[in-house]
């Protein structure tokens, strides 16, 4: 006779389609055998699931990991989260009756915020959104901002991104306004130029004409000096840079790259070119633009204002603001890749590759039939693939194949014959 668990998970079944229902019969496997990775202060947080043909169900929580892993195990989640909040009745079902305590301070980057995302292969964007990753942590987490890598909490989020969970005594009661400057500040949300490349005037000396004595004056930039922290060190770099560029660069390219003097004219820059590298160290050491023309230096803040947005870290804006945030679980399975959300260390993170580092054990070698809705080619565990029509893989190619919606589980052509998937 069928436990009530069973008789759901038949009538489960029988309304999915057969890549879902492939993945399901491996996601089932794979959670019968894991461990759950509870979440800091797990019996504080809400959980939620969005089944395999259903829809999301929250305002959970969990007092054990046996517990969590016997829900897993049974329910066979496709996509699992947990909260960044921590609440004193996490599994009321109305969220002003949780009462919350607190949240961790979180970063999200996800690979379709890049440009070209959808013209990369899932491998390329993963190469990209890790660099963002890496510049978010280095660049900002651990210099500008402060935090020790003990606090920053790095995770692939098991789909096509990354995320960073702060978790430090002086963030967690922080509201959604200084969340929102903090990932400002790191997406160069409002950058003022003008206020760091301030300007000033200096007087020139005095000159007789005649009766009469007149006093000239120059009007002038700051440039930050190099111990300055923050924004003001990254934009001397980015003014290094420019300079650099505007010596070095074909004048096609350097238009390419800093839009904004597109119309200058040939001579005009080759002669600011000559001025500008002639004084470079001198301003640098000084802290000051002085001696250039007017001119010269606002086409230098106008190649600034061009180059300043590609300094910005590419996170998820609306994530870091909200207090009561769901974000994925870790250990647990991505239902549209199949790949495990795993928990990084930031030197792991150097050469992190997903399809060879975030695939499940428990997923097998076995061919799978299936039939691939477009050509391509993949790299996974260290083996090539070539992909083309109706094909065999190894399961846990077959998983992010169907997962990612490559291919179809079977072949196409055997469709017709098949009772049951």
């Amino acid at each position: 006779m069928e436990g009530p668990n069973q008789t759901q998970e038949r009538q489960d079944m029988g309304l999915l389609d057969a890549d879902s229902r492939f993945l399901f019969r491996v996601f089932r496997r794979y959670y019968r055998s894991f461990t759950p990775e509870m979440p800091h202060r797990f019996a504080r947080k809400e959980f939620g699931f969005i089944p395999f043909g259903g829809t999301m169900r929250r305002h959970m929580a969990f007092q054990s990991p046996e517990d969590l892993k016997f829900f897993m195990a049974t329910r066979v989640p496709r996509h699992s989260y947990y909260s960044t909040s921590y609440y004193r009745y996490p599994a009321k079902p109305e969220m002003d009756l949780k009462e919350w305590l607190g949240a961790e301070l979180i970063f999200d980057l996800d690979a379709d915020h890049l440009a070209g995302a959808d013209e990369m292969t899932y491998s390329e964007m993963m190469v990209e959104i890790r660099r963002e990753m890496i510049s978010l942590c280095d660049d900002y987490l651990y210099s500008d901002l402060g935090f020790t890598e003990d606090q920053v909490h790095i995770c692939f989020s098991g789909g096509r991104g990354y995320h960073a969970h702060i978790r430090t005594d002086d963030i967690y009661t922080l509201g959604t306004r200084e969340r929102r400057e903090l990932v400002d500040s790191v997406s160069c949300q409002g950058l003022d130029l003008d206020r760091i490349f301030r300007i000033e005037k200096a007087s020139t000396g005095t000159r007789q004409y005649g009766n009469s004595t007149y006093g000239g004056t120059q009007t002038f930039r700051r440039i930050p000096s190099a111990e300055q922290g923050g924004w003001y060190a990254k934009t001397r770099k980015l003014m290094v840079e420019a300079m650099d560029d505007v010596r070095s660069m074909d004048l096609r390219d350097l238009r390419k790259k800093y839009p904004s003097i597109a119309k200058k004219e040939k001579e005009t820059v080759a002669k600011y070119a000559e001025h500008i590298g002639m004084l470079e160290q001198t301003m640098l050491e000084r802290g000051t633009m002085q001696g250039l023309t007017n001119f010269e230096q606002e086409f230098i803040m106008s190649m600034l204002k061009d180059a300043a947005p590609r300094m910005a870290s590419e996170v998820d804006k609306p994530v870091t603001p909200d207090i009561k945030r769901l974000i994925r679980l870790p250990g647990s399975v991505h239902g549209k890749t199949g790949l495990r959300v795993s928990h990084l260390t930031r030197d792991q993170l150097t050469d992190y590759d997903p399809l060879k580092y975030a695939v499940p054990d428990a997923y097998t070698d076995e061919p799978v039939k299936v039939t691939m809705k477009k050509d391509m080619e993949l790299d996974m565990l260290g083996q090539h693939f070539v992909l083309r029509g109706e094909t065999e893989v190894p399961e846990y190619c077959a998983v992010f194949l169907v997962g990612r919606r490559y291919a179809g589980w079977g072949w196409a052509s055997e469709a017709g014959e098949k009772l049951f998937g």
